[in-house]
Parts: structure tokens; C-alpha cells; sequence
């Protein structure tokens, strides 16, 4: 943390189902001097995609979705903004696609939609931020980047529709689904959609931080006159809700992956539905490669199995979940994130690896009781 200036963080691991740490590091309120808890909540950003998987499988497991069915066909009555057709090749993308980033996004061949929410808003002739209905109606208007299926790209959209995808399913709104099909099964009862603005922060989370290096950016609420603190209206934490939008402790996070293994009962999934999230595209986009994305996660191939691993980086923080093949299951949050930001996770995620094979004997006790 001071190599890399970083305010406040927390950590929490998990041994065969256990929660053997949990801690806080550093100051979740740095001017007010308040120390980060174990339990404090943080924006997680991308770590957000392997909890809106989770709900996929759970719809797909009660008969409410099949991975292959077309994403088109479950979005409901959208249309393309007037003047606009859907490229036919929408027609061929099914939920699997989406959950592998296997969907024809690419916001290095065009953009992200869910970073230009003030632009799309007005193109729209909405107030802004635009939200994730607008946003899918602007893009219904815009070619695929890719044909679906044929090449990965990692797709902060994809996980925008699986959230519409989820409300259709489920019949309620997105967070609602998510807490009744996921975060309340397993017992988690303090992780929420997060809000933007500083103002509407909620108990309990931390203050987010730029480098002291970062400047000031437009706002993309209508009304905010000033340059705004990044982490702080830059961008819309409210549209962002199925890829990158919730907030959560640590605790939160391990709670979340073992009870999605089945390492701490009940499990969320059956053990089949569990080895579908390892399973490779069909055809395997990058055979050469052995790493690859799966259903919700990063995929790293270990002993006779699959280390799973996920990162989450906005303007104010960072963010890193690893669930290794021997069901052993780590968390870290931060409230800042470094300019190099790549480097800094690499780091981390190397520095936890170290610690954890460090360890020749681990606690006995269960430290989820304490942490509701």
C-alpha cells in the first residue's frame, strides 16, 4: 500500500470453506481519519461480473434461461433509435457468448458504451447519464464489431444486456434478482448497487481516492457545473450495474465464491453447473492459449483443475478475487487505483499467491459468524 499509495484496503481468505482472515488495512476515510474494517465496503467494478453469472446460472438451472438461447430474443421489445437497423448478426448472440466475451463487442475496434453515458444521453435525447435501457437501445443501432463466436473481447456491454437479460428472466429489476437468486442464498445481506456521487455514499463504504497525479473531470450528471473528483461523477456508477456497479466487503466476496464452488454448503450451483463455468468456448477461440474466460471468470489451468481469478479497476479502485483449483479462495479491496494499474494488480495478485504458499499451517476457527 505505500509503494503503490494507496489509502485503505481490506483482505479476507478462506481455507476448505472457512474464513481464517479478515482484515483492514490503512484509513477508509482519510480525512475524517476513520481506519478501513475488516467488513467495509468498497465498489468491486468488474468483480461485479462473476455475481451476475452466478444469477445466469441459477435462472439456467431453475428452467428460466439456456445458455444458448439467443440474447435478442430475451431483450423484449427494444428497438434501435429511429432511423437505425440491428445488424443481423445480433440475431446470432446466445448467453453463453456474452458470459465468455464471445459476443461481437470489441471497445477496442469501436468504444465502451458504458463509459460515454453523457454522449449517449444526448445523441438519445435523454437527461443524463444515460441508463442501461438507453444505452442497449443506442447500441441496437450499431454494427457488431466481430461476428459472434469467433474471437474473445472482453466486453463491459456483454454484461450490460446479461443484466437486462437477468430482469426479463427473473421478472424483477436487476438488483432484486440478484439479491433473491444469489447474494441472499448465500448469505449475504450488505452488498447493494452502488451510487456515484459522494454525497449518496452509503454506511459503512469507503471513500474512493485518485492518485495525486489524477485530475478533475467532467461530470455526466446534468447540473454539475464544476470539474468533479473522478471517482465522484466521471462516469455512472448506476448504469454500470451488471458489469461493474456493486458494492461489497472482502468477507462479502469470499462468502460469495465459496458458497458459488460449493466449498462452504449449501452451495448456489450443482456441481455440474459448476464445472460448466470452466468449461471453453466451442469452438475454442484461442486453442494455443491455455488461458481463457469462462462463464464469469478468468481461467488458469492448475494441478487437475482451473484457478479462477477476477479484477475490478475504477478511478478510485482496485479490486481482486481468486478462487484456486484446491477451493482456497482470497479477496482484496482497495479505495484507489494506480496510474499503472495493470502492474499493481499483477503485483498483488503475486504478492497474495507468495503469502498463501507461505503458510505451513492454517487456522482452525470460522471467522463468517462474526461478519454479517
Amino acid at each position: 500500500m505505500a509503494k503503490w499509495k494507496l489509502p485503505g484496503g481490506a483482505v479476507a481468505v478462506a481455507k476448505d470453506g472457512r474464513l481464517v482472515l479478515a482484515r483492514g488495512y490503512g484509513l477508509a476515510d482519510v480525512e475524517r481519519g476513520e481506519p478501513v474494517e475488516p467488513d467495509s465496503l468498497f465498489r468491486i467494478a468488474s468483480v461485479s461480473k462473476p455475481i451476475t453469472a452466478a444469477a445466469v446460472l441459477v435462472l439456467v438451472e431453475r428452467g428460466r434461461l439456456k445458455l444458448e438461447s439467443k440474447a435478442l430474443d430475451l431483450l423484449g421489445p427494444v428497438a434501435p433509435p429511429k432511423g437505425n437497423s440491428i445488424d443481423p448478426r445480433w440475431g446470432q448472440i446466445t448467453v453463453r457468448q456474452l458470459l465468455q466475451h464471445t459476443g461481437g463487442f470489441d471497445r477496442r475496434a469501436s468504444f465502451d458504451p458504458m463509459f460515454r453515458s453523457l454522449e449517449i444521453a444526448r445523441e438519445m435525447g435523454v437527461p443524463p447519464p444515460a441508463d442501461p435501457a438507453v444505452i442497449v437501445r443506442y447500441m441496437l443501432g450499431r454494427p457488431l464489431d466481430f461476428d459472434p463466436g469467433t474471437r474473445y473481447a472482453y466486453s463491459n456491454f456483454g454484461y450490460c444486456l446479461l443484466g437486462r437479460i437477468v430482469e426479463r428472466a427473473a421478472g424483477q429489476s436487476y438488483e432484486g434478482a440478484v439479491r433473491s437468486l444469489v447474494l441472499e442464498p448465500a448469505g449475504i445481506a450488505r452488498m447493494r448497487l452502488g451510487r456515484t456521487k459522494a454525497a449518496d455514499r452509503f454506511a459503512g463504504e469507503a471513500c474512493y481516492y485518485c492518485q495525486p497525479e489524477a485530475r478533475p473531470g467532467r461530470s455526466v450528471f446534468a447540473g454539475d457545473g464544476e470539474p468533479v473528483p473522478q471517482p465522484y461523477g466521471t462516469f455512472s456508477v448506476e448504469a454500470m450495474d451488471a458489469h461493474g456497479g456493486w458494492i461489497g466487503s472482502a468477507v462479502d466476496l469470499v462468502r460469495f465464491v465459496t458458497a458459488l464452488d460449493g466449498t462452504r454448503k449449501p452451495g448456489l450451483l450443482k456441481p455440474e453447473t459448476v464445472g460448466w463455468i470452466e468449461a471453453p468456448p466451442s469452438p475454442k477461440i484461442e486453442p494455443d492459449r491455455p488461458s481463457m474466460y469462462g462463464l464469469g471468470w478468468a481461467l488458469h489451468p492448475a494441478g487437475k483443475g482451473m484457478n479462477w481469478s477476477h479484477t475490478g479497476a475504477l478511478p478510485g479502485t482496485s479490486a481482486l478475487v481468486v478462487r484456486t483449483h484446491d477451493r482456497m479462495t482470497w479477496a482484496a479491496l482497495f479505495n484507489s487505483r494506480p496510474a499503472q494499474s495493470d502492474n499493481f494488480l499483477l503485483e498483488l495478485d503475486r504478492t497474495l499467491w507468495k503469502a498463501v504458499k507461505e503458510v505451513r499451517r492454517w487456522p482452525e476457527h470460522d471467522l463468517f459468524a462474526r461478519y454479517r
